[in-house]
């Protein structure tokens, strides 16, 4: 798990960190130097720093003189003079250590660009000079935040650097991960300079936060977990088939698919591997309900009579969705729209407060599909970012619907399940991608075989 800020909480945090921010200058400058190194800066290279005039250009002002020092051809281009004392006393510094500083020019050829200009003190109205620098062919190396993007909200007003590499402090900002800031940010690094602390507006998902728990030796398929799977109307069979058999793949010991009757026979002969049953007349032996993978619009009475017999936990899925209704589901139920049917369904755009919102208001879990995904039950947002444009083809969402309830049938919490599957499908897709062009098929077989 690691925590993701707001840049306020970041602002607060260096007011109160009782250490000197020429010290904590220090620090940042050369994490950003050290990646620099990683990138390839050395003896013959040349480094380009663009420093703004805050406490971001500061970092780039000791980041200069630190790669100047190991034989480095850096130099800086200064969009204006600094306005802080201590961005002053490091541009001193590197001046003192033979680093040319000059005015902002148009861009020349460099070998690598590093953006100190503005990071988390970023304002809209970014100057003309700035513009082309975001035109360079060189890889970025970008301090806090890349220019040009919002650190709140990872939106872009104008335009902005599109780094390789991001040294930010401390925590990740939610602009990171948030709107088009992975776009942007390139490969995150967070490094430690002292600061202590701070709340969490959002918690990113890491493998370790992505469980999934073994049989015992002594166990059979029906207490390895079961999941029952109802949708599949004629001619959106296969996504409930799909659901099913991510469900049997992702380690559910006894799984059933429910379709209407007219569905039935087409259902059966496709997956013999799994159990069968018509909508008409639905068993009652299984531990966790799917409900909704290509089931299709007018089924709102179906769905509310499963939610209302239904004694253990719940996936909603597609449209499924529309029958929830607003009665508080008792904490089994999981909900998995994507931005539209989240849109649908609230009237609201996604966002994760308004996830947290929905949740709260039906005592659910909400897993709300996108790049990232947002896992909340109402307490603090997870973030989960495995997932790529990869997983943007039909039938995938199927698949992860499947994924959750297989967790969920071997014991796991609601907001634990949701969040593991959610890493685990993005896993499985972006391995998938290495070598093939993902489908719901091909990412099927794959969530069986990512570890």
């Amino acid at each position: 798990m690691r925590p993701v800020i707001t840049p306020a909480e970041a602002a607060r945090l260096d007011d109160s960190a009782g250490v000197a921010v020429d010290v904590l200058m220090e620090r940042a400058g050369r994490a950003v130097a050290l990646a620099a190194v990683r990138m390839g800066a050395g003896y013959g290279t040349r480094v380009t720093v663009l420093a703004g005039p805050g406490n971001n250009g500061g970092d780039g002002y000791v980041a200069a003189r630190l790669l100047r020092q190991r034989g480095v051809g850096v130099g800086v281009l200064a969009l204006a003079d600094p306005r802080t004392r201590p961005a002053l006393a490091m541009r001193g510094r590197a001046h003192a250590s033979a680093v040319p500083i000059s005015p902002m020019v148009s861009p020349h050829r460099t070998d690598l660009v590093i953006d100190a200009l503005f990071g988390g003190g970023w304002r809209s109205g970014l100057p003309a000079v700035v513009k082309d620098w975001m035109e360079v062919d060189a890889p970025v190396l970008a301090v806090d935040v890349p220019s040009g993007l919002d650190p709140g909200t990872g939106e872009v007003e104008e335009a902005a650097f599109r780094a390789q590499q991001t040294v930010t402090f401390h925590a990740h900002k939610t602009g990171h991960v948030l709107g088009a800031g992975p776009d942007h940010t390139g490969r995150v690094t967070v490094a430690d300079i002292g600061l202590k602390g701070g709340s969490a507006e959002l918690l990113l998902c890491e493998e370790t936060d992505a469980p999934r728990p073994r049989r015992v030796r002594r166990a059979h398929k029906w207490s390895a977990g079961s999941v029952l799977v109802v949708g599949g109307s004629p001619g959106m069979t296969g996504a409930a088939i799909m659901a099913g058999r991510a469900a049997l793949r992702f380690g559910a010991g006894a799984v059933g698919v429910a379709v209407p009757n007219k569905a039935f026979q087409v259902a059966a002969a496709a997956a013999p591997e799994l159990l069968h049953y018509t909508t008409e007349e639905l068993p009652d032996r299984f531990d966790v309900l799917v409900v909704g993978p290509g089931l299709g619009k007018g089924h709102d009475e179906l769905v509310a009579r499963l939610l209302g017999r239904w004694q253990g936990p719940v996936v909603v899925d597609a449209d499924a969705l529309d029958g929830v209704g607003t009665e508080p589901g008792g904490g089994g139920l999981v909900l998995t729209p994507h931005a539209g049917e989240f849109t649908r369904i609230t009237g609201k755009s996604p966002s994760y407060p308004g996830a947290g919102d929905l949740a709260r208001s039906l005592q659910a879990t909400v897993l709300l599909k996108g790049n990232p995904t947002i896992v909340t039950d109402g307490t603090s947002p997870w973030v989960v970012d495995t997932g790529g444009p990869e997983l943007a083809t039909i039938g995938t969402g199927d698949v992860l619907a499947g994924m959750v309830a297989a967790l969920l049938a071997a014991g796991l919490k609601p907001v634990a399940a949701a969040r593991s599957a959610a890493y685990w499908h993005g896993r499985a897709g972006a391995d998938l991608a290495r070598t093939a062009t993902v489908t719901a098929i091909g990412l099927l077989e794959q969530v069986g075989k990512t570890v």
